[in-house]
């Protein structure tokens, strides 16, 4: 790096023509570590060969670089040029300035970099809080009434059992909202809870410091436990106690309209149990319960219970191994016609290895081990919500029973999975336009992009604690700079964060609640080249095919599932900085 007084002269010339700011230089918008690589992309067609890095009023020059050569990005006509100022450690606030193209959003160099978002993005979980009310002292401008009791909640028709006629009322109070809609989806609630359990599972020293302002918060609960705990709640009231099957959601018939909640008073419905939602809950509290016992003085008995409720669901599936939510079928059977999330599946395969992998690592019982003969018959690819294979390979690699001779083949399969997932990233990012895993596979780009994004940084991050392979490490921090705004779109995808982020989320809340900015701390959908909704895109290439507005329920609207692992990644990666070296 030049001194500042030589740079401050070279830079005198070029001041006048470059001091507007511009789309086209894609950079993290919240910054870098210190000492973490630090790139920004240049996107416009431009003759300069060097880039500065300024004080946010352009007037002070602390580093000056030369950018690199046109790289064209495998999924648009973007083409990009990097600019590459790792060198740059000094704390502070700063912009990417290109003569004769502009300057950037602001970022910050710093050590807490990501502490404030993390925070965030779990505390979105709050804000999603059904039958609660969101007081104005952890709500702030956000605050609301409860909305949706689910005290008297009905039995569908394609729910009875011999205990509980149609009609029944029973009380699922309580759990996440799902998304943008006002309904609570027990295969959704899966994975989400799941993964912030892990979170905690896997950096609990560090959750065991973070306070996220929530009423729960001067408990001697970990708040992100405390927050787990109000949806693992609402599971348990969708178990049927007469048999331990499990309903598959709580819902309207219909989606409520674009309003607050409780603002409409339609009949909520429990709809038919599934052996998808049985499975789901079976790894939730399997997992819930070994996460949750060594707090057993602050709630007594609840790990018990948990363990108890997930038995009593696995030999619900057990004697119901494929019964299918299948929404179009029950429509022509039943009344009233459910016109909600269906999240249906039609294979149960990966949840029953799920299942399994989280009983056996909380009890050792060996007749839960038995499953791992199936990992051959899976699909090993990034956690969905209907497909959750990846997530018992996370559960089994970390159990602490000693493997059997006779499954080594596959302990070392599933080692071999994780560490050739990770090196194909390591080597996507090494070739992308952007320098980051994220969308070098068309496949990324889906019906909730982002969430790719981060649980790829997910599997990184297993694959680092795993091996301590650096570039794992690196990878993951991409994938965050993606997230964040190193993309084509330019966008900081996390609502109230960055320079430019999502002004207009499909989020009843957001759109209803007559306050501009959206509620915080959600990680929208992210570009969709399949525009399922739609709507008006200006931009409709695979990887900018994104629009900031509510009625794009394809790319902007928001999800618990998508927020779970964005804890996961922002929260890890400030737990792990001092390993940055």
């Amino acid at each position: 790096m030049l001194r500042l007084t030589s740079l401050l002269l070279l830079f005198t010339p070029l001041y006048s023509q470059a001091q507007h700011f511009t789309e086209a230089i894609k950079v993290n918008q919240l910054g870098c570590y210190p000492k973490a690589k630090k790139l920004a992309f240049i996107t416009a067609k431009n003759a300069a060969t060097d880039f500065y890095i300024t004080t946010t009023n352009l007037r002070d020059t602390v580093y000056k670089g030369t950018l690199g050569i046109e790289t064209k990005s495998k999924h648009s006509t973007t083409v990009t040029r990097v600019a590459d100022f790792t060198a740059l450690t000094q704390s502070g606030s700063y912009v990417v300035l290109v003569p004769g193209v502009g300057h950037s959003h602001v970022f910050r160099i710093g050590t807490d970099l990501y502490n404030e978002i993390g925070a965030a993005t779990l505390k979105a979980f709050y804000f999603q809080r059904a039958s609660f009310p969101l007081d104005v002292r952890y709500a702030g401008k956000w605050h609301r009434s409860a909305g949706h009791p689910d005290t008297s909640v009905l039995i569908h028709a394609s729910a009875v059992s011999a205990q509980r006629k149609e009609g029944t009322v029973i009380s699922s109070s309580g759990g996440w909202y799902d998304a943008g809609d006002y309904n609570k989806y027990i295969v959704n609630s899966g994975i989400t809870t799941s993964t912030l359990l892990s979170a905690y599972e896997n950096f609990s020293s560090y959750y065991n410091q973070k306070k996220i302002n929530i009423p729960e918060s001067n408990n001697a609960l970990p708040d992100i436990l405390d927050e787990v705990l109000y949806n693992l709640r609402w599971m348990r009231t969708m178990q049927d106690p007469f048999d331990g099957g499990v309903y598959h959601k709580c819902t309207n018939a219909n989606f409520d309209g674009m309003v607050m909640p409780g603002v409409t008073q339609a009949p909520r419905f429990a709809v038919q149990k599934s052996t998808a939602a049985a499975l789901n809950f079976v790894a939730v509290m399997a997992q819930a319960s070994r996460v949750l016992k060594p707090f057993a003085k602050l709630l007594p008995g609840l790990a018990d219970s948990c363990l108890q409720s997930a038995k009593q669901a696995w030999q619900w599936a057990k004697n119901n191994p494929a019964i299918i939510y299948d929404q179009d079928a029950n429509n022509k059977l039943f009344k009233p016609a459910i016109a909600t999330g269906t999240y249906g599946d039609g294979r149960v395969d990966d949840e029953w290895f799920w299942a399994s992998a989280e009983m056996y690592r909380t009890t050792g019982a060996q007749d839960y081990l038995t499953a791992v003969e199936t990992l051959h018959q899976q699909q090993l690819i990034l956690p969905t919500w209907n497909n959750v294979a990846l997530l018992g390979v996370y559960a089994y690699l970390q159990s602490p029973y000693p493997i059997k001779q006779e499954y080594k083949d596959e302990w070392d399969l599933m080692q071999r999975t994780i560490y050739t997932l990770a090196d194909q990233m390591v080597t996507y990012a090494q070739q992308s336009a952007f320098s980051c895993a994220m969308g070098w596979l068309t496949s990324d780009f889906v019906w909730g992009s982002n969430s790719n994004a981060a649980n790829q940084g997910i599997l990184l991050l297993h694959a680092y604690r795993m091996k301590g392979n650096k570039l794992y490490f690196q990878a993951a921090l991409d994938n965050a700079d993606y997230l964040l705004g190193r993309n084509a779109t330019g966008y900081c995808f996390v609502t109230g964060f960055g320079g430019k982020s999502p002004m207009r989320p499909h989020h009843r809340p957001s759109v209803a609640d007559g306050i501009t900015e959206p509620v915080p701390g959600f990680l929208v959908g992210g570009p969709n080249p399949f525009r399922q909704d739609q709507c008006n895109y200006a931009f409709t290439e695979t990887e900018t095919a994104y629009t900031d507005d509510d009625c794009s329920y394809a790319s902007n609207e928001i999800a618990i599932n998508w927020n779970a692992p964005a804890v996961y990644l922002f929260n890890a990666l400030e737990a792990l900085k001092s390993h940055i070296k």
